[in-house]
């Protein structure tokens, strides 16, 4: 932590000043929305200024980290019903993601099924999807609420929320000058050590920092279509966050403490069921 505010240090700022802001406004002019628009409405432009291919590379060597921990205590796809079940459903939806940005049909898309009680699931920049089993087992999920669950959470990866995070906390931890060294491609050694330690942590503010209310409402519509797209009935996305509703009693299930149902989620879910329902039906005529 120490070395990243020293990172003024590393550079002469009166001969590199010129270059750091030149990259700076590279990034901020070049801030654009991430998705194509469509049914659903999402279209807002998003702060971008660390790197795809950056924030990429720390989600794979994270999400690497995490299937080796499971691994060594034997609870990753364990279940091999549960897991085919939820690699067929995951694939319905990344065959759609085009529809929403082409790139993304290139993504090395991975899917993993993580036995854990917890009610949550996630999916990392690039397409690194991680279902737990207390999706599947306390809620009783049908396929089609299933879909809702890792169409939303693929909507998070598609919208690049967790780059949109990493950028925005980097500039109110360290400043618009610490970015700019990050980002340099030209640094040399000292810096890359500095920089590979802040990429360390990119990582972990993926996990800590919770996404805001706008990111869960467009992840929410994107989901919702994807899911309709995938032939899945939109309906379930409304049954599927009654039911996590259901399981909070005193303190709300893990996957609820970063991305809250509430009643004006479930009414906007509702809303927008019937945009996207003639997708569905067409769907299911193929």
């Amino acid at each position: 932590m120490t070395s990243l505010f020293k990172l003024k240090e590393l550079f002469n700022l009166k001969q590199s000043g010129l270059l750091i802001s030149a990259m700076l406004i590279s990034y901020l002019t070049g801030c654009a929305t991430t998705t194509q628009d469509s049914v659903s409405g999402v279209k807002r432009t998003q702060l971008l200024l660390l790197p795809e291919s950056q924030v990429t590379s720390m989600s794979t060597q994270a999400y690497t980290q995490t299937l080796q921990e499971a691994e060594k205590k034997k609870t990753l796809n364990a279940n091999k019903t549960q897991l085919e079940r939820v690699r067929k459903i995951s694939n319905r939806l990344i065959a759609q993601v085009g529809v929403f940005r082409s790139d993304a049909k290139q993504w090395k898309w991975e899917v993993n099924v993580e036995n854990n009680d917890e009610l949550n699931a996630y999916c990392m920049p690039g397409g690194k999807i991680m279902v737990y089993t207390g999706l599947i087992d306390k809620l009783k999920t049908t396929d089609d609420e299933l879909a809702a669950v890792i169409g939303h959470e693929i909507a998070h990866a598609l919208r690049e929320h967790g780059r949109e995070r990493m950028s925005q906390a980097y500039v109110q931890q360290f400043g618009l000058q610490a970015l700019g060294v990050l980002i340099s491609s030209s640094a040399g050694a000292t810096v890359g050590n500095a920089s590979m330690q802040a990429a360390n942590m990119g990582s972990q503010l993926f996990f800590a920092l919770p996404n805001g209310r706008e990111q869960e409402r467009e992840s929410d519509r994107i989901g919702l279509e994807l899911a309709a797209r995938a032939g899945y009935n939109p309906d379930a996305a409304v049954t599927l966050w009654q039911k996590m509703d259901a399981q909070g009693g005193a303190k709300p299930p893990e996957f609820l403490s970063t991305h809250p149902a509430s009643a004006n989620r479930i009414a906007e879910l509702r809303a927008l069921a019937p945009k996207v329902k003639p997708l569905y039906d067409a769907a299911k005529k193929q």
